[in-house]
């Protein structure tokens, strides 16, 4: 079996580096998004790196926009489309980071083969959707370059709601940006966008999109049967907070109790040590008995 991670990135150089060399497994290759707006040659020499290479249609990205869920898109099709056959697409940040050994992570693939890994929560009393369907609802111009493009959204306060554009039930959450899915559920997603161009026309105008527009897909999918409602990644809000929680070493003992394989996020700049101390954490835990079997029966 072999696992395609696919990291999104647009700083910090060295800290990306720091995650490829932990990340480095003989059935793992890492796949590299950099942000079309970031200079590549602060970042060029890990292309050297064993199974390491860069996404080659690299998206202009803007945080909130649609832009990054087509950035991810594109670069899942890139992935696809090589000679390459993968078991598992491994969504992860720049500011990710693992908290099992590489080969606990990749037994817990094998022994879990076809199951996939998301987050959600439904749109029908959910306290999260009751905010978040403004952000399909109404206009959000964050992708659009011209000038006032936030003025202009004030046609917001003189037109009708937006409805979604496919009569399905939506699905997502605020941890629901990062997976981990089969190839085949993968594909399946970029067949079906390529029918369905009007709902990629519709999300032009959307908001935070990735925290929804994956799992709703896959949970209208026949690979919903194949879904469990996690996605292993330990990620922790702060009330009033628009981002996740930097994790420090103050964090190590939530992170060591965690069974999350991944967790996110840090930041190389804010807390240099913690990633060495986790280091740590994984090789004094390098013989703990495997948990996870068959968690495919667990939603």
């Amino acid at each position: 079996m072999k696992v395609a991670h696919l990291i999104m990135a647009y700083k910090n150089p060295h800290q990306v580096e720091t995650l490829l060399k932990r990340l480095s497994h003989p059935h793992f290759h890492l796949y590299i998004h950099l942000d079309k707006k970031i200079d590549i040659k602060d970042y060029s020499h890990l292309a050297k790196m064993e199974n390491v290479c860069f996404i080659k249609n690299r998206k202009l990205c803007n945080w909130g926009g649609f832009s990054f869920v087509k950035a991810i898109t594109a670069s899942v099709k890139e992935i696809l489309g090589r000679s390459i056959h993968y078991d598992y697409i491994n969504l992860l940040s720049g500011q990710d980071y693992p908290l099992k050994t590489n080969e606990y992570i990749y037994r817990f693939l094998c022994e879990n083969n076809g199951t996939n890994f998301i987050s959600f929560e439904e749109q029908v009393g959910s306290k999260w959707w009751a905010h978040a369907r403004s952000r399909y609802e109404k206009f959000h111009f964050t992708d659009v370059n011209i000038k006032g493009r936030y003025i202009a959204q004030k046609v917001n306060n003189i037109s009708s709601k937006r409805n979604f554009p496919l009569s399905i039930n939506l699905y997502g959450c605020a941890v629901a940006s990062w997976w981990t899915i089969s190839c085949e559920c993968a594909q399946y997603i970029i067949d079906y966008l390529e029918e369905n161009k009007k709902l990629v026309k519709f999300m032009r105008y959307t908001w935070g999109a990735d925290e929804f527009f994956y799992p709703t897909l896959i949970m209208n999918s026949p690979y919903s049967k194949l879904v469990v409602n996690d996605n292993m990644r330990y990620i922790e809000w702060e009330t009033g907070k628009s981002n996740p929680k930097i994790l420090k070493e103050l964090d190590l003992l939530k992170l060591q109790q965690s069974k999350a394989l991944f967790a996110r996020k840090f930041d190389i700049t804010t807390d240099p040590e913690i990633f060495n101390q986790l280091d740590n954490l994984i090789k004094k835990s390098k013989n703990e008995k495997y948990q996870f079997n068959n968690v495919s029966n667990g939603m």
